[in-house]
């Protein structure tokens, strides 16, 4: 298996070059307060599609030969992997066939759409969404491209890493750690990548949902373990079934540990991050910040960033986080 590395994600820098946003770091007296310590927050809620999916699309539709690029794409995802191919393949000219859970946010599956996007939708309790992805390829002849266990994918969500830190470099400071929510591990993943070679002094810690905590569990174990549900959170954008096949060798000896989060915590989150940063996420998208705001993971007296991964929530899930 030939697994990324960081002149992979160098490289992925280079095409996303003035595609991509450069997310800032935000900081806030309020969080930095309630942690007991310094917390930087990598916003990449303000990605181009929401989330920092766009960054791996991207890369994954460039590594695609001209002429097999020309039949189309196909993906499965909750919803943000999704409009991050939707958006690549419109800027790439070609189509796009995104193969949804039925019970996905509105506003996810109407961004796919709202991109050119075509929506096959299936229930993620009873159906297999990679067979269905199959059988779309095997029919046009397009290329299938998973969230996270897929090279170009890896590398280009470890352009995020990258910049965290260019961005730490050029602030003149330095973090004891960096939380990131989990789900196959793609972006976790990437950051790793970077991390090592730019800051490998920086400990990486996952944060993940109750009842979906395989990353967890795979650590304790050393090896991939299944989660025993794939729905039942409202942090749909994590609820993978296990640790992706290319990312757990990454990750597996970079994490220290693994925040497990409730929904509860997740939410409130989403409301801090409202009130506080003055930015939208998703419960998924809040979990890593979640997990420190929990104390799942020790932050007091250290500098710590935090991955706020997306904020495409629908709105009437963020009016129950902030309590309208």
């Amino acid at each position: 298996m030939h697994l990324p590395g960081f002149s992979d994600v160098v490289a992925a820098a280079a095409r996303l070059e003035g595609l991509a946003v450069r997310t800032p770091l935000l900081w806030s007296p309020a969080l930095d307060e309630a942690i007991g310590g310094r917390v930087l927050v990598k916003a990449e809620c303000l990605q181009r599609t929401g989330s920092f999916k766009f960054r791996g699309a991207y890369n994954a539709i460039s590594l695609i030969p001209q002429a097999g690029r020309a039949r189309g794409v196909v993906a499965f995802s909750s919803g943000n992997h999704a409009q991050g191919i939707a958006e690549a393949a419109k800027l790439f000219g070609i189509p796009a066939t995104i193969v949804m859970p039925a019970d996905a946010p509105a506003i996810k599956a109407d961004g796919v759409r709202a991109r050119g996007g075509r929506v096959i939708t299936f229930d993620r309790t009873r159906e297999d969404r990679e067979a269905i992805s199959r059988r779309l390829c095997e029919e046009t002849g397009a290329t299938l491209i998973p969230s996270f266990d897929h090279f170009g994918v890896i590398a280009g969500q470890g352009t995020c890493g990258l910049e965290i830190t260019q961005q730490l470099e050029e602030r003149g400071e330095t973090a004891d750690q960096l939380i990131c929510c989990v789900g196959g591990g793609g972006l976790i993943a990437g950051i790793n990548l970077a991390l090592a070679e730019r800051a490998p002094d920086i400990a990486v810690y996952g944060a993940e949902p109750e009842g979906f905590d395989d990353h967890a569990r795979s650590l304790a174990s050393g090896q991939r373990e299944r989660n025993a549900r794939t729905a039942g959170s409202l942090q749909d954008a994590l609820l993978s079934e296990a640790p992706g096949v290319m990312t757990f060798p990454i990750n597996q000896p970079r994490l220290k540990g693994v925040g497990v989060v409730s929904d509860a915590e997740a939410m409130a989150a989403v409301a801090f991050a409202w009130r506080h940063l003055k930015i939208v996420l998703e419960p998924g998208g809040a979990c890593a910040l979640a997990a420190l705001l929990s104390g799942k993971i020790d932050a007091k007296g250290k500098t710590t960033v935090i991955v706020a991964t997306g904020g495409n929530v629908d709105a009437a899930v963020f009016a129950k986080a902030i309590g309208g």
